[in-house]
């Protein structure tokens, strides 16, 4: 991986510093090694290390030799021996510490596979350094094409030239053995360099070409992570993982490598526990294991004849019955096992300073506003009730005179009374005019 000054776009642009992944920052570096021994002294009479170790694309790192006792240090980019011509690289590490990482790399230090150092690269080396790392995106478009016309069954994922120029890596992965014969000939004429050919695993793709795991980080392969271990799924069984392919897989299409993080953790965890295919002996029959929490030491038990229902116990509890059982003794039902398990209770959050609720801010405003909508719209169907009751009770009310009429048959009154009852027919007589009033007028 490379930092955010120096790295390069998708058509192999380079971008901040423009050295496109081979700056001395530290951070294009992989697994950057810190000279912590690089301001001491040596003691007198010992002469230093003549071997440097120099980094290339991808964080491929290699180690050198220099027999002329050429002044290097760190961040330098030298001119090393290739296979054939020479390569340009970047010097990650001088020192007594490289003593470490020939032991590391189980390479002896008066190795003959150890290459030396030709110069320290000029300003021309550089040049066609940078003008063939500018050609491997055109290079790896048409080589694609070229496969696609050959019809062979490989993927050609990442190409490396060398520092000169004459020659390039193409890196491919395949499933099955590829007969690339006749594709080094189309493609030594097409690009006129020497060709050659490197297979890589899905791991080693994933690691080179990088990206974002389900856990939100960058791969581990491609930044820290360069002892690829194989991965199996008993890793997963240990611990108590379903075995989904669509979750334990990868960007590569392999189990993750995290699932050897904690396995160690896990399988020290249940050399405490019994086997699984242990079949306990209770007073209602015999009840097989279900599942299990490693770390609240909790396991679940089922009856073979009823699998209704699983009953939980602790591992103490199933190690008794264990021991009852190879005592040729029965043991009691798993309800009275159940029933004895005492769950402590959780202590919750107590407001001892005095502030307010953590979960005030939970409740979404939303929720406000639909039960004020739902008020609003429980009112509007309340007063539209409320109306029809009430016009309800006016009809009523206009009905209830008219068949009281209509009930009750009306009295015959006496000529006394009738002669007593007010004509309201008539009409009043107007007032009389008083003497005054004649004056007044």
């Amino acid at each position: 991986m490379s930092c955010n000054s120096c790295s390069s776009d998708i058509n192999s642009v380079p971008k901040g510093c423009k050295s496109n992944g081979s700056c001395a920052t530290g951070d294009c570096e992989k697994l950057t090694v810190f000279d912590w021994l690089g301001n001491m002294s040596l003691p007198t009479g010992q002469e230093p290390v003549n071997v440097v170790e120099v980094r290339f694309k991808n964080g491929r790192k290699h180690f050198y030799r220099n027999e002329d006792n050429l002044q290097i240090s760190i961040g330098d980019i030298i001119a090393v021996e290739g296979n054939p011509g020479h390569d340009i690289g970047t010097v990650s590490l001088t020192g007594e510490l490289i003593k470490v990482q020939l032991k590391k790399k189980r390479i002896e230090i008066d190795s003959e596979d150890i290459k030396k150092i030709y110069r320290k690269a000029t300003q021309k080396d550089i040049d066609i350094w940078t003008a063939a790392r500018n050609k491997e995106y055109d290079t790896q478009y048409r080589g694609r094409e070229i496969l696609g016309r050959l019809g062979l069954k490989m993927k050609l994922s990442d190409i490396e030239y060398q520092g000169d120029g004459n020659k390039a890596t193409f890196y491919y992965t395949a499933e099955e053995r590829v007969d690339f014969r006749q594709l080094i000939r189309d493609l030594a004429s097409a690009f006129n360099i020497r060709v050659e050919m490197k297979q890589v695993g899905l791991r080693q793709e994933a690691a080179r070409l990088g990206g974002i795991g389900s856990c939100g980080r960058e791969l581990c392969c491609s930044t820290w992570l360069t002892d690829l271990r194989n991965v199996n799924t008993s890793a997963a069984r240990y611990q108590q993982l379903s075995l989904n392919p669509q979750k334990l897989a990868g960007q590569c299409g392999k189990l993750k490598c995290c699932l050897n993080y904690e396995l160690d953790t896990y399988l020290d965890a249940l050399s405490g526990f019994p086997r699984q295919d242990i079949i306990l002996k209770t007073e209602k029959g015999d009840a097989t294991f279900i599942k299990m929490d490693i770390f609240k030491g909790l396991l679940w038990y089922t009856y073979k004849e009823n699998r209704v229902k699983w009953y939980k116990l602790t591992l103490e509890q199933v190690k008794e019955i264990i021991k009852l059982n190879k005592d040729n003794e029965v043991a009691h039902s798993l309800e009275e096992y159940e029933a004895d398990l005492i769950e402590v209770a959780k202590v919750a959050f107590e407001d001892v300073v005095g502030q307010d609720s953590l979960t005030r801010f939970d409740a979404p405003k939303r929720k406000k506003k639909r039960n004020n909508r739902n008020k609003s719209k429980n009112s509007k169907n309340q007063q539209a009730t409320t109306q029809v009751q009430q016009k309800n009770n006016r009809a009523r009310k206009k009905q209830q005179p008219n068949q009281h009429n209509e009930a009750q048959p009306q009295r015959k009154m006496n000529p006394d009374q009738q002669s007593k009852k007010p004509n309201r027919n008539k009409k009043r007589r107007p007032p009389r005019k008083s003497a005054n009033d004649t004056k007044n007028t």
